[in-house]
């Protein structure tokens, strides 16, 4: 859970994820990752990890942007599925917890907006610009891939490349669909964002977004970002072997 100058949605946000753990019977914790927050953020992250023992924190002296919170949420996670759900309690945990179930076939779960409505008409064209780009470039053909998404954490760890920007979710799905990883797209809910204001949307981050593409384009078309092994506890991996036990 990444959060920069949370404090008026941190609290709600780690809430509303421990009782969707709970609701959904799932042993899991929350990594907090403070990239750099100077609001009192880290002292609402103290008081609560006093009262849950399943809540802990990474703290950033400096903001080090998304990418990096998520690889150092993943670096720290004790579980072997991973999700990043934001510290600004615009995304409802239960949304993307209820096809965890779906990890039983597939190795990434990748949730996509189904009540669009929520977001200005900018925010959506700016979304669809990008979605275009991405599936045209890649030959991809994904629905949305800056959500929720659930990952069985091996399947990260064999990655050569780390984003650190918000480019992050994209580079990481088109490098493991495109490796042949097995995937589902589902529908999700997103909510209003309660307090605050998105910092996804601003010229700096798009600078690191566009050098994130172009770093892709040269790994792909360089055939640079498939030189990476199927791990065994992979369902992908699991499946294609099923498949050539019952060939023979």
């Amino acid at each position: 859970m990444p959060a920069l100058n949370e404090e008026r949605n941190i609290l709600a946000a780690i809430r509303n994820t421990l009782e969707a753990l709970d609701h959904f019977d799932i042993d899991g914790d929350i990594c907090v990752v403070n990239d750099g927050s100077t609001d009192k953020t880290e002292d609402l992250l103290n008081e609560i990890i006093r009262k849950h023992t399943r809540v802990k924190m990474i703290k950033h002296d400096l903001p080090q942007g998304i990418g990096a919170s998520f690889w150092d949420g993943v670096d720290n996670a004790e579980g072997n599925i991973v999700v990043m759900i934001p510290g600004d309690n615009e995304n409802d945990p239960s949304e993307i917890f209820r096809y965890i179930s779906l990890l039983e076939h597939v190795d990434i779960v990748v949730p996509f907006i189904f009540n669009r409505e929520v977001r200005s008409l900018f925010r959506n064209a700016l979304s669809f610009i990008y979605r275009f780009i991405i599936n045209t470039t890649f030959l991809v053909n994904f629905n949305y891939t800056n959500g929720t998404v659930l990952y069985r954490k091996s399947i990260l760890k064999e990655l050569n490349h780390r984003s650190k920007s918000f480019f992050f979710q994209t580079d990481i799905l088109v490098r493991t669909v495109k490796k042949g990883y097995l995937f589902a797209e589902v529908p999700y809910r997103l909510d209003l964002r309660k307090e605050g204001i998105s910092k996804a949307v601003s010229f700096p981050s798009f600078l690191k977004v566009v050098r994130g593409y172009l770093r892709l384009v040269r790994d792909y078309y360089g055939k640079k970002s498939v030189d990476m092994d199927l791990p065994d506890d992979s369902m992908t991996s699991v499946r294609h072997n099923n498949r050539k036990r019952f060939e023979v």
